[in-house]
């Protein structure tokens, strides 16, 4: 769904600040982590808009084990800026894949 005329400030810019979709951040968040850390890309558990752009979870196989269940698993916190690009990362939580969290 794209701004309309009225929605959009001199820069040509909708005025969120964003110029991509949801579906299309949470592609590039994944594809852009995976690439730059050269890991298998997993999945993205969330993602939101932020004033600055985009903000996602991403899950990535760090370490591939035998069996699967052993592979180490990581969740990064992904910036991407209003165009998708990735501006920031951080890893938040490091794990095996058969592990659930406890509640």
């Amino acid at each position: 769904m794209s701004a309309t005329d009225e929605e959009r400030d001199k820069s040509g810019r909708p005025e969120n600040g964003r110029t991509i979709g949801l579906a299309t951040a949470m592609r590039r968040a994944s594809t852009q982590l995976a690439e730059l850390l050269r890991c298998e890309p997993g999945s993205v558990s969330a993602v939101k808009a932020t004033e600055d752009g985009w903000s996602a979870e991403v899950e990535v196989v760090e370490l591939e084990k035998i069996p699967d269940t052993m592979s180490v698993m990581a969740s990064y916190r992904v910036s991407l800026d209003p165009e998708g690009e990735l501006v920031a990362y951080e890893r938040t939580r490091r794990y095996a894949r058969g592990q659930t969290d406890r509640r």
